[in-house]
C-alpha cells in the first residue's frame, strides 16, 4: 500500500513538472453547477430586489446560473444560519445585512456570533434610512417634528420594521440625541408600516427610499430626514442628518457571504463575478431607480468594517437594553 501511494505521489509530481497539473487544478472547474443564493426575506423587499438584480446582471460574468432562493423568517437569520451550515465549496452563498449578521446575535442566542463565523465575499449596496410622514401632517421639517414630540410625550409613534435592526436603532438614536419622546411601533415590515402611517395609525415611518418612492412621486408622503452624509436624488428636499448636526449615519448595507472555510481561489472567482455584476447597467439601473447606492467593499475591507460596526453596535444594544427583546 505504501509503495502504491509513493507511485501516486511521484506520478503527480512528474505530471506537474510536465505542465499537466497546477496549484489550482482541483479548482479549475469551479463552478461546475449553479450556485444557490439564499435571501432571508420574502419577494419584494430590499434584499430580494438587490439579489434579483444581481442574478440577472451576473449572467454575463459567471459561467453558471446564480439561483435565488427565498428563506424568509426570524428577521433574516434563518437563511444566514443555513449558509453557516452549508458545505464551504462555493455552491451556497447568501445576501445579508449588518443587522442580521451583527445586531441579531448581540441580542439573542443564534448559531453564529459575529461576521468572523462566515466567509465575507463582497459588499455591493447601501440603502439609506429615512423618516417620513404623511404629506398632510402638520410638520414640514424634522425640527418641527422633534419639537412636537418634545412637547407631547408619548404622542408620536414611529413605525419600524421589527426590533433591533438599523431602522429601529436610528430612531432610538435620534430620540436620545434630540431628547424627544418617540414611541417605536414594530410592524412585520415597511409593507405594513407604510399603510399604517398613511392611515394615521402612526405619525411617522422609519424606512428606505425604495419603500416610499411611489408614494413620494404621488405626493402622499414627506421625507423629513435621511440618516446619512448626503441627500437622496429621489427626495432632494429631504435633508440629511450630517447637515443638521446629528451624528447618526446609518444605512442598511447588502453584502454577500458564504460559510466559513471557502477556498480563497473560489472566493476570488465569486468576488470578481459579483463585482462585474454590480458594475453592469442591468444591476445599476434598477438599484439606483429605487434609491439604493452602489457601494463596493472587498473581502478584507468588508471584514474590518463589519468588525468595527460589531463593536459599536454592541455598545448601542447594551445602552438601549435591547438584549432578548
Amino acid at each position: 500500500m505504501r509503495k502504491g501511494f509513493l507511485c501516486l505521489v511521484l506520478s503527480s509530481a512528474m505530471l506537474a513538472g510536465m505542465g499537466f497539473l497546477s496549484p489550482t487544478a482541483t479548482l479549475a472547474v469551479y463552478p461546475e453547477k449553479p450556485v444557490t443564493l439564499l435571501v432571508g426575506f420574502a419577494p419584494g423587499g430590499a434584499q430580494d430586489m438587490a439579489a434579483r438584480a444581481m442574478t440577472e446582471a451576473v449572467k454575463k460574468h459567471f459561467p453558471k446560473p446564480l439561483v435565488m432562493v427565498n428563506r424568509p423568517g426570524a428577521a433574516g437569520t434563518i437563511s444566514v444560519s443555513e449558509v453557516l451550515r452549508s458545505k464551504p465549496d462555493g455552491y451556497t452563498i447568501g445576501i445579508t445585512t449588518a443587522a442580521i449578521l451583527i445586531i441579531q446575535p448581540l441580542r439573542t442566542k443564534l448559531p453564529y456570533t459575529s461576521p468572523e463565523d462566515f466567509t465575507l465575499i463582497i459588499k455591493v449596496v447601501s440603502n439609506p434610512n429615512l423618516i417620513a410622514v404623511n404629506s398632510t401632517a402638520p410638520w414640514k421639517t424634522i425640527q418641527e417634528f422633534i419639537a412636537y414630540a418634545q412637547s407631547n410625550p408619548g404622542k408620536v409613534r414611529v413605525s419600524i420594521p421589527g426590533i433591533g435592526n438599523e431602522l429601529h436603532l436610528c430612531v432610538e438614536q435620534l430620540k436620545r440625541m434630540a431628547k424627544a419622546d418617540f414611541t417605536s411601533v414594530p410592524f412585520s415590515g415597511s409593507g405594513e408600516g407604510l399603510p399604517a402611517m398613511i392611515g394615521g395609525h402612526v405619525e411617522a415611518i422609519s424606512t428606505h427610499p425604495n419603500s416610499v418612492v411611489g408614494h413620494g412621486n404621488a405626493g402622499k408622503i414627506r421625507v423629513l430626514l435621511f440618516f446619512g452624509e448626503k441627500r437622496s436624488p429621489l427626495f432632494p428636499d429631504g435633508p440629511c442628518s450630517k447637515e443638521l448636526g446629528y451624528d447618526i449615519i446609518m444605512a442598511v448595507t447588502s453584502f454577500f457571504i458564504g460559510p466559513k472555510g471557502i477556498p480563497p481561489q473560489i472566493v476570488s472567482i465569486l468576488h470578481d463575478a459579483l463585482k462585474k455584476g454590480m458594475e453592469d447597467p442591468i444591476f445599476e439601473k434598477p438599484i439606483k431607480a429605487q434609491g439604493f447606492e452602489i457601494s463596493y467593499m472587498a473581502p478584507e475591507d468588508l471584514k474590518k468594517h463589519l468588525m468595527k460596526e460589531y463593536e459599536e453596535y454592541a455598545k448601542l444594544v447594551e445602552l438601549l437594553d435591547l438584549k432578548g427583546k
